[in-house]
């Protein structure tokens, strides 16, 4: 399945680039749970007031998404970004 996350920024960060290599880099920490295959960090290209600004794509089995929820590279992407976040959605699909 896919686990899309889509980050609405409370406010966009300077350098846009260096925003995504950070989360990134948080997300890599997810390939080492047992199910989950692949991420991509996908930055918006269109800069308008009612549109997210990323979006996170985790490839990985259903089964995966408990041990997901529990590992250390989601609490990290909570704890690091979760205030500056105006808005998140969550969707999965096949």
């Amino acid at each position: 399945m896919q686990h899309h996350i889509l980050v609405k920024w409370k406010e966009r960060p300077a350098d846009t680039a260096c925003r995504v290599r950070e989360v990134e880099a948080v997300f890599h920490g997810a390939l080492e749970v047992p199910g989950v295959h692949a991420v991509r960090v996908i930055p918006n290209v269109i800069d308008r007031p009612n549109r997210y600004d990323l979006m996170i794509v985790l490839t990985m089995d259903k089964d995966a998404l408990p041990a997901y929820d529990a590992c250390e590279a989601h609490h990290a992407w909570k704890n690091r970004y979760g205030e500056l976040i105006e808005n998140k959605a969550i969707f999965d699909c096949d």
